[in-house]
C-alpha cells in the first residue's frame, strides 16, 4: 500500500461544466503532436461528443497516436458511422467490458471503468467527473432544462506522468487479456497496440519540466482499482476529514459512504468543524436516491449540514477542506465508486485553487440548494422511509453477492 504524497511544481486549473471543459479538451487534442489518450465512462455521440470525436479523428489523420477507451455500460454503442470514421483515421478504440447475455447478473461486470482522464503528449492532463456528454443531454432522461453541475481540472506538472502511466498500464492489461482470449498476437500497428512505439519520455519531458519550473502548486493523482489501489481515494478523504480544523465542504452526486467515512464526518462535526454536504436533490435512480436516505438522517442528527441541489442534476465529485485541501475527480462516495469501479481524482494543496472551488460550491448552495433539517427529515412519510430502507438493504445485499464488504 503506497503512501499518499503531494508533489510540487504543478499548474492546475479548475474547469466548471462542459462550457469550460470541452473547448479546453478539444484545443489540447488539436494541438497534439505525438499522442492522445482518452478514457471516459460515457461517450455520447451528441453534438458535443461528435466534436470531441472529430478532434480525435483529426489528430489521428495527421499522424498522432490516439487511444480511446470507453466503458461498455456507460457507452453501450458506438454509431456505425463513427466506428468506421475512427477506425479509418487510425484511432485505437475499445469499449471496456460490455454486458453479455446475463447482463448485470454477473457480479464481475459491476467493476466498471468510471474514471475520466485524458493525457496529451504527456504534457497536459485532464481529470474530473465530466463525461463526453453535452451538459443539457441525459441518455436516460432526454433533454435537460438546466446544465449538469460538474467539474474537471486541466493540469501540467509531475502528476501528468502519473496519469499517463495509469492509462498505459490499463490499456496494456486489456491488450494482453484480449490477445490471450482470442489467441491473436498482433504487432504494434494493429488495433490492440502497446505503448512502445509512442513518443519517448525524452521527447516530451523537457517541456513538462519547464512548465513545472514556473508552477508552485502541490498536487497528486489518486486512483482506485481492484488491485493495489483499492482504498486510496477513500483514504485520501479520511485523512483530510480527520485533520480538518474549521470546515469540510463536499459536493457528491451519489452519496452513500461506508462506516469509516460516516464516522469521520460525524466526529468532525462533533469536534466543532463545520461539515456541509451538497448532494443530488433530484430523483434519478431508485437505488442511489433512496439508498442514501438512512445515512442522511444519521449525519443530520450529528450536526452535519446537508443541502440538496434542486435546479438540475448534480454530477460533481469534489471537496474542499480548511480552505486549502481540494479534490476533483470521478469518484462518488458510494459503494460502486469506493469498492468496485476504476476511479481517478486529483488532489490539490493550494489556497487559491481551493478558494475558487469553494466559491463555486457556495454559490450553488445559496442559489440552488435546499437545506434539509433533522426534525422534519425524521418525520418524512412512512412510505418514503420504507422505500429508503428497502433500497439500503438491496444495496448491501448486492455488495454481499459481489463478495465485497461494506
Amino acid at each position: 500500500m503506497t503512501a499518499l504524497q503531494f508533489k510540487d511544481g504543478h499548474d492546475v486549473r479548475l474547469l466548471q461544466g462542459g462550457v469550460e471543459f470541452f473547448p479546453a479538451l478539444i484545443a489540447a487534442i488539436d494541438a497534439s503532436a505525438k499522442e492522445v489518450r482518452l478514457e471516459t465512462y460515457i461517450f455520447h455521440f451528441d453534438v458535443t461528443g461528435e466534436a470531441v470525436a472529430a478532434a480525435l479523428e483529426r489528430a489521428a489523420l495527421r499522424g498522432v497516436w490516439v487511444y480511446l477507451l470507453m466503458d461498455g455500460i456507460g457507452t453501450p454503442h458506438v454509431p456505425d458511422v463513427w466506428a468506421k470514421r475512427l477506425t479509418d483515421a487510425g484511432v485505437l478504440w475499445h469499449r471496456f467490458s460490455p454486458l453479455g447475455r446475463l447482463g448485470l447478473l454477473v457480479p464481475v461486470v459491476w467493476r466498471r471503468l468510471h474514471r475520466k482522464l485524458c493525457v496529451v503528449d504527456r504534457h497536459t492532463a485532464f481529470c474530473g467527473g465530466i463525461n463526453i456528454l453535452d451538459d443539457y443531454v441525459d441518455p436516460g432522461h432526454g433533454a435537460l432544462e438546466s446544465p449538469r453541475f460538474d467539474f474537471s481540472v486541466v493540469a501540467k506538472g509531475p502528476l501528468v506522468a502519473d496519469v499517463h502511466g495509469a492509462m498505459v498500464q490499463f490499456w496494456d492489461r486489456l491488450t494482453i487479456s484480449h490477445q490471450l482470449r482470442h489467441m491473436e498476437f498482433k504487432d504494434a500497428h494493429d488495433t490492440w497496440n502497446d505503448s512502445t512505439v509512442m513518443a519517448s519520455a525524452a521527447d516530451v519531458a523537457p517541456a513538462n519540466r519547464i512548465e513545472a519550473a514556473h508552477a508552485s502548486m502541490r498536487a497528486m493523482l489518486v486512483v482506485r482499482d481492484n488491485l493495489r489501489n483499492r482504498t486510496r481515494i477513500e483514504r485520501s478523504y479520511l485523512k483530510a476529514i480527520a485533520t480538518a480544523r474549521t470546515e469540510v465542504l463536499i459536493a457528491n452526486a451519489y452519496f452513500l459512504p461506508g462506516g469509516k467515512l460516516r464516522r469521520a464526518l460525524v466526529h468532525a462535526a462533533k469536534r466543532g468543524v463545520r461539515v456541509r454536504l451538497l448532494l443530488q436533490g433530484r430523483y434519478e435512480y431508485f437505488m442511489q436516491y433512496h439508498g442514501a436516505r438512512p445515512v442522511l438522517g444519521v449525519l443530520l442528527a450529528a450536526g452535519v449540514e446537508i443541502h440538496e441541489y434542486s435546479v438540475g442534476f448534480l454530477h460533481a465529485k469534489v471537496a474542499v477542506v480548511d480552505g486549502r485541501w481540494a479534490t476533483v475527480g470521478s469518484s462518488n462516495l458510494d459503494p460502486l465508486s469506493l469498492l468496485l469501479a476504476r476511479e481517478a481524482n486529483v488532489v490539490v494543496d493550494d489556497a487559491q485553487f481551493a478558494a475558487t472551488l469553494r466559491s463555486c460550491l457556495e454559490a450553488a448552495m445559496q442559489s440552488h440548494g435546499v437545506q434539509l433539517h433533522a426534525q422534519s427529515y425524521a418525520q418524512r412519510p412512512l412510505r418514503q422511509r420504507l422505500l429508503d430502507r428497502l433500497a439500503f438493504g438491496m444495496m448491501r445485499l448486492l455488495l454481499y453477492v459481489a463478495n465485497r464488504r461494506y
